[in-house]
């Protein structure tokens, strides 16, 4: 990509997402990356087994190259191994008899189209299709899914088209990377040691490559609006990964800043690592329990080494997610085993399927759980436990799966999207059938019923938390979904996502009334949207009577180090402040 780089030498700050925190200071460089264009041809019949041989090739050296990259990952930490191999495996995977393989054949016999031509056509209809209907509070999973597809097409096609892939290995060490985007099998390719920090026009905090970043550990910040045009090869640069920004052409002083801040931060990470041998609790001893998120299997060992005391959101949406057929429930079994096991006697709290009008799966059969009629407003529509409870026989097999698994270890389960007491009754009648159907069977068990606790994740389950509570075992708010449907914003959508904000007092005031319900029938509440890994927010959540928090594994030792500064009484004086202040910038003026 040829780019004209503005002469300028005036400091130039830019802001995008700060995915891993530290301050790398160098010379920018870049990688530009190859244009990859799919070339748009059409076939004769007479040509169909030629481009089928000549497709066979690509993904015979597709699998190749990735068996190759496999092999590399033995250079890289522990944790950057840890993300990538089951990345890598899942392509490879999909190189054999996968849904994906098998459409593009078809589109080369029935289409009478080039392989290049059906490889990029193919890979992009199933990348939408799984984007089509997702989630709008939370769709990382499908965002991450559809670029794997996107991934393993591009590879197909640069081997099909012989367009080489691009390469870091003679860029000056110790200097800053710029490019447009960064892909997984790129950031694999990068020497953890080579760059002083990494900076995106492109990228998300929830995508593989952010996974992979933050797994590597080198300072990043992506989605940077304009960072290509803004800068120039050779130029001096500041990269902070915890405020998210890059100065350009610094003055002498903000140099002299930077490393002083950098050598702060060295030492801020030794402490985090201390971190582990000490208690989480306040500064006046009240404990306070951090627990990680999980989102998919390769996470597990970052999060065993996190200092997470437990899982306290397993979602399984991904076992339905790019499957030919649903999930069976030794599948899920063993999945679900997985995660007990390695969390070795921790609790692992289990969330049912969330899944409805606004997600979908590529699993065949996945079709026939959503409703025939189309619905306007699919996050009003069927999802979450109400697709369970109009699919008994879904909610069943997925139950007996976690039963089972949690004979392994301690096991709770969570119900999504719970808007009334009669959908928290239902599931635990189903759950209770299960149990007794499978002692019957004498199949191995724990020796009591897992806990049955719900999300409050919409408003009608905050207003009548405490006739919830009466009946559940735990709760866990879930803020992200919260604060859409409390405050009616979608934040996906860029003409309002400015009016999404969990700090708003109606939320909080939708928190705080969840809290004190739980507290007055003992049972134990926990937050587990991403409010949880904001550390500004930890004194004020505290302040609101919150006692356990989980979130992502990488952020725990970093809310640790915020709960141990925390003072109870001016957490709680804090909260009752945010809980009178009358607008969300109110309430942010008191955080800062």
């Amino acid at each position: 990509m040829t780019t004209s780089r503005p002469r300028t030498r005036r400091q130039t700050r830019l802001t995008g997402t700060p995915i891993v925190a530290g301050l790398g200071i160098g010379p920018v460089t870049f990688a530009d990356e190859p244009v990859l264009a799919a070339p748009r041809l059409k076939i004769a019949a007479t040509d169909i087994a030629g481009e089928l041989q000549q497709f066979e090739a690509a993904v015979i050296q597709s699998r190749r190259q990735l068996e190759r990259l496999h092999a590399r990952l033995a250079a890289l930490p522990e944790t950057a191994r840890t993300e990538l191999a089951p990345l890598i495996d899942a392509h490879i995977h999909m190189l054999g008899r996968s849904r994906l393989m098998r459409a593009i054949r078809s589109a080369i016999e029935e289409r009478l189209i080039a392989a290049a031509t059906a490889v990029a056509d193919v890979a992009e209809d199933q990348a939408q299709a799984v984007l089509a209907a997702r989630r709008t509070a939370d769709d990382g999973a499908a965002q991450r899914q559809a670029e794997e597809i996107r991934e393993l097409g591009r590879r197909l096609l640069r081997n099909l088209i012989r367009l080489p892939f691009r390469s870091f290995a003679d860029l000056p060490h110790g200097s800053i990377l710029v490019v447009e985007r960064l892909r997984p099998s790129d950031a694999a390719l990068i020497n953890p040691a080579q760059f002083a920090g990494i900076a995106t026009e492109d990228g998300s905090p929830d995508d593989h490559t952010a996974v992979m970043l933050r797994a590597i550990g080198v300072p990043a910040v992506t989605g940077i609006a304009g960072l290509i045009a803004a800068t120039r090869e050779g130029a001096t640069a500041i990269l902070d990964g915890e405020a998210g920004t890059l100065i350009l052409n610094p003055t002498e002083a903000s140099l002299t800043e930077a490393a002083r801040l950098r050598a702060g931060f060295a030492r801020a990470q030794r402490s985090l690592v201390r971190l582990l041998r000490l208690a989480c609790e306040t500064s006046d001893h009240v404990p306070i329990e951090l627990q990680a998120n999980l989102e998919l299997p390769f996470e597990l060992p970052m999060i065993a080494q996190s200092g997470a005391s437990g899982i306290g959101l397993m979602r399984t949406e991904f076992l339905f997610m790019n499957h030919e057929t649903l999930p069976d429930e030794d599948l899920q079994f063993t999945t679900y085993r997985e995660a007990v096991q390695a969390m070795d006697g921790d609790p692992v709290t289990i969330r049912l399927l969330d899944w409805g009008g606004d997600k979908q799966s590529d699993a065949s059969g996945a079709a026939e759980l959503m409703p025939d009629v189309h619905e306007p407003n699919p996050a009003l529509g069927l999802r979450g436990v109400r697709l369970l409870l109009h699919h008994p026989a879904l909610l069943e097999l997925q139950l007996a799966a976690i039963l089972r698994a949690a004979a392994y270890g301690h096991v709770r389960i969570m119900i999504p999207m719970v808007s009334s007491l009669g959908e928290l009754t239902e599931v635990r009648a189903a759950l209770h059938r299960v149990w007794r159907r499978l002692q019957a069977a004498q199949t191995r068990l724990p020796a009591e019923l897992p806990a049955l606790g719900v999300m409050i994740e919409t408003p009608a389950a905050a207003l009548i938390a405490r006739t919830l509570a009466a009946e559940a075992a735990f709760f866990a708010i879930g803020t992200n979904d919260l604060t859409m449907y409390t405050l009616a914003v979608d934040r996906s959508v860029a003409t309002t996502n400015r009016l999404y904000d969990p700090l708003d007092p109606a939320v909080l005031r939708l928190i705080a009334m969840t809290v004190h319900a739980a507290r007055a029938f003992a049972i134990p509440v926990s937050l587990c949207g991403e409010l949880a890994s904001r550390a500004e927010t930890i004194p004020l959540l505290i302040g609101l009577g919150l006692r356990q928090f989980s979130m992502h594994g990488g952020a725990i030792l970093r809310i640790k180090r915020v709960v141990r500064t925390t003072d109870l009484t001016e957490a709680q004086t804090l909260a009752a402040a945010a809980l009178a202040a009358p607008t969300a910038a109110d309430v942010h003026a008191l955080l800062t």
